[in-house]
């Protein structure tokens, strides 16, 4: 029987009632795993019910289709990366999944451009574009009330993160995990590892198979109830806090036998600095890293989970 992290859900309406006490309730759970559990998040759950479906059909389209959109050179940033190619930092199997990227729709001549490429939409599914770019903003608008509550937790303005994120190097990844098959030994569906951003929200958790490393080196189950939020602190944020906040590793396993044959889906979202950003850690924290810029370190790591 696995263990399970022990994370009360908190409501993200929360932060508009009551910050202090938002401050308080995330803080702490993201000190304690650098998981949080979010509930009464606002996101409308017929638009996620929407982009969930042309998120399927997407994936039910023939390989050849797929692999259409995918862009040569790009990392992974935009379109598709087909099943087989990711790998957690240090692994050298793949993860057993594919996934598309959806990031910021940019006005033209706009200065990040050069490194926040124009998105791609598949034409074989026509809801996919307003459902999963309508899903896209919902998550951005909840991931900037979040940080709110994280800014006052660090003791700094409820305002602090909204000139870093704005016009952030954002990214949805619409993942499917297929079906596991019999001679996958040796491979799970995510291999552990950290995240590279500020904060990642994530739907479709409580399909059973997300877990995250406790501090005492064991294996925690994240129990999500049926359309709440996990939210996990990434590397840019652990960085920036020098630690005091901290990224945790964590993976999704396969499934138990009776639900091998079975597809998992899930929805997470990047949140990201804008690309110009200097990631210079602020005071307090038990760590110093050298500063860098947000696309400078995202560069590096996209490296290291072989996207580039």
């Amino acid at each position: 029987m696995s263990l399970s992290a022990d994370i009360t859900p908190i409501p993200l309406s929360l932060v508009d009632s009551d910050l202090a006490a938002a401050a308080a309730g995330f803080g702490d759970a993201f000190a304690r795993t650098g998981f949080a559990v979010v509930s009464d998040h606002g996101i409308d759950q017929g638009l996620i019910d929407r982009a969930m479906a042309a998120t399927r059909a997407f994936f039910a389209l023939p390989d050849a289709v797929k692999r259409a959109y995918v862009v040569p050179g790009g990392g992974g940033q935009r379109g598709l990366t087909p099943f087989g190619i990711e790998a957690a930092k240090g692994h050298a199997q793949a993860d057993l999944k594919e996934f598309w990227h959806v990031g910021r729709d940019l006005p033209a001549g706009h200065p990040f451009a050069a490194v926040m490429p124009a998105n791609l939409w598949p034409a074989e599914v026509p809801e996919f574009q307003p459902a999963v770019g309508a899903l896209f903003a919902a998550l951005d608008a909840a991931g900037n009330r979040m940080l709110r509550a994280i800014a006052v937790h660090l003791g700094l303005a409820p305002d602090f993160f909204v000139d870093p994120v704005r016009d952030g190097n954002s990214i949805l990844r619409l993942l499917h995990y297929p079906p596991v098959a019999a001679d996958s030994a040796g491979a799970i569906r995510a291999g552990a590892h950290e995240d590279i951003n500020v904060i990642t929200l994530l739907l479709g958790a409580e399909e059973a198979g997300l877990q995250l490393l406790g501090k005492d080196g064991q294996w925690r189950a994240i129990d999500a109830p049926p359309g709440s939020l996990v939210c996990n602190v990434g590397d840019m944020l652990q960085r920036l806090t020098g630690h005091r906040l901290p990224s945790t590793t964590h993976r999704v396993v396969n499934p138990a036998p009776e639900r091998m044959g079975v597809a998992r889906y899930s929805t997470p979202f990047f949140l990201h600095f804008r690309p110009d950003y200097r990631i210079e850690t602020l005071p307090g924290g038990p760590r110093h890293e050298a500063p860098i810029s947000a696309n400078d370190y995202l560069l590096e790591r996209l490296r290291d989970i072989k996207l580039l």
